[in-house]
């Protein structure tokens, strides 16, 4: 007799990421669904990185991070937000920056962190599928709030009708994925209200911090002092520097919320890629015009796909931030969309993603709307786009 056996995840399956890839390598599709760079790491990183190997920094670092590489994390993160962590800044880097084995580790860690059986979380849908199953490991649960096409604009009514007293914390994401939309200062004042009034704790989803468009200014947690001291602020080096595979991001809190993380974090990873951490450190320090330059490089990205349907029927929805592309695609079929992108995949030749999935129950209204992801060479955005106009 087998022993008794329950998933704790029961209705969790494979992603919508995975099954999108998988189909678009099936039927030799232009993936234009999963989230990651086509082109590759900047040269300097990739020669850091064998350099580190080659120099024998293939051994446990800092559970932490390695200190020279929080330094220069805690460096850019006053060049960029005027934020400095410590009157004493090098213990104040030491003291609330945790280097993580990708930003989705942070996530886990940081709602494991503080929610625990009962606890409820807002989340805003569509919101990125590792939200939830965090929350739900926790021992919480996800209250939803939708955010509604085309502006896909937080109503913060809303959202203080949805506090109760089982309310532990809110999670946002800015820029968002998959909306490319941006939270503004508006919204971060009146965030940090309800936070405060309400004693709640924020997530905040940072991880394409630097790809904002049209000299818009990403709204970092990290400039509201009051409201990041209720904070957990999570960022990606695979995205900033197109080297996903490399799983490498971190989480910056206070210095009690660092401590409870850091436990939790040391018996998840431990620590993370030490050679990838020395190849970091040296790129931030030796060639920080790279996260200067993002934004241009990936609004450059934007426009070549936006002119290039321009004459298609798809409409295109705004586009502020990250590297993903809003379609509307109702003058094109009356397919529900995951069904739509199973037709462009298989009849078509572009793989997309659809937005159902990244909603409570798969539920939308009645908006067809498909994300692309530009982090591609031009000629393969150029190519899906021709394809695309032909519909």
């Amino acid at each position: 007799m087998k022993p008794y056996f329950q998933s704790k995840l029961p209705h969790i399956g494979t992603s919508i990421f995975t099954e999108m890839s998988m189909m678009a390598h099936q039927y030799q599709a232009i993936n234009l669904s999963q989230g990651f760079p086509e082109f590759d790491a900047p040269e300097f990183l990739k020669s850091a990185i064998n350099h580190a190997i080659l120099d024998g920094k293939n051994q446990y670092c800092p559970s932490t991070g390695l200190p020279d590489l929080l330094n220069q994390i805690g460096q850019m993160v006053h060049r960029r937000y005027q934020h400095n962590l410590s009157e004493e800044q090098m213990v104040g880097y030491m003291n609330n920056i945790t280097v993580t084995s990708g930003a989705t580790e942070a996530l886990l860690v940081a709602i494991t962190t503080i929610v625990g059986k009962g606890d409820e979380v807002i989340v805003f849908d569509p919101a990125y599928d590792s939200y939830e199953p965090a929350v739900e490991l926790a021992g919480g649960s996800c209250r939803h709030i939708a955010l509604i096409a085309p502006d896909y604009a937080v109503d913060w009514a809303v959202v203080e009708q949805n506090i109760t007293e089982k309310t532990r914390a809110i999670i946002i994401n800015s820029p968002h994925n998959p909306t490319g939309t941006l939270l503004s200062e508006s919204d971060l004042k009146t965030l940090q209200q309800l936070v405060l009034k309400n004693d709640l704790y924020v997530i905040s989803d940072e991880v394409y911090e630097h790809m904002t468009f049209d000299g818009l200014r990403h709204e970092s947690v990290l400039s509201y002092p009051e409201l990041f001291k209720r904070a957990f602020v999570v960022s990606s080096f695979g995205k900033t520097f197109h080297c996903t595979g490399w799983k490498l991001g971190y989480c910056i809190a206070p210095t009690e919320l660092t401590v409870e993380f850091r436990k939790i974090h040391q018996y998840v990873t431990f620590c993370s890629f030490t050679p990838a951490q020395y190849a970091i450190a040296s790129m931030l320090k030796t060639h920080p015009n790279h996260i200067d330059e993002l934004a241009e490089f990936y609004q450059q990205k934007r426009d070549v796909l936006v002119g290039a349907l321009s004459d298609s029927r798809f409409k295109i929805l705004p586009c502020k931030g990250a590297y993903f592309l809003l379609l509307d695609y109702s003058e094109v079929s009356d397919l529900n969309d995951l069904d739509f992108c199973h037709w462009l995949i298989k009849e078509v030749g572009v793989a997309a993603i659809p937005l159902s999935p990244f909603y409570l129950d798969g539920k939308l209204t009645n908006n067809k709307v498909v994300r692309l992801c530009f982090a591609k060479n031009d000629e393969t955005l150029l190519k899906a786009a021709e394809i695309l106009c032909q519909l």
